[in-house]
């Protein structure tokens, strides 16, 4: 990492960002060349890795692409905002990220549900429980995480983005 002052190493810090981060980036490649999407995640940590989880419709090209290819990259982000500065070059702007690789798998049956319920965990702080017909409607993929770094640069002053 170029900037290893923003490097994130505590584990507790890393985990804080996964917290926060609700949309994972998913990178994989297939006969068509590279191929990214934000997809909504939950995931599980044991306390010395993490994996990542998300859903998907059960056909499709991330679906095909995983089927053939299990290496993945991710990426997600959090903590936006812009710092203002006097001088043009002095502007700045805040952010908590992470990336990594590793190996997507299709889950099926109770890890499949598993999956579900973190990710519904992750994105609205509530315990559901999924039927089999829920279940059996969508494709679940974990991301068994081989590699993960994390970065961030945070400043007390920001703006955060006002949308209209």
């Amino acid at each position: 990492m170029r900037r290893s002052e923003r490097e994130v190493k505590e584990i507790s810090e890393i985990k804080a960002i996964v917290d926060e981060c609700k949309v994972l980036h998913l990178a994989m490649q297939d006969e068509e060349g590279l191929y990214i999407v934000p997809l909504n995640f939950g995931y599980s940590f044991d306390g010395d890795k993490f994996e990542f989880y998300c859903h998907s419709a059960r056909k499709g090209r991330k679906i095909d692409a995983i089927a053939n290819n299990a290496a993945v990259a991710f990426e997600m982000d959090c903590e936006h905002g812009l710092v203002e500065a006097d001088k043009t070059c002095g502007y700045s702007y805040t952010f908590a990220s992470i990336i990594g690789s590793g190996k997507a798998i299709l889950l099926d049956g109770e890890e499949k549900k598993k999956a579900l319920t973190l990710l519904m965990k992750h994105q609205t702080g509530k315990d559901f429980e999924f039927n089999d017909k829920q279940v059996a409607a969508v494709s679940a993929i974990k991301i068994e995480v081989e590699d993960l770094s994390a970065k961030a640069h945070r400043s007390q002053i920001y703006l955060r983005p006002q949308f209209t």
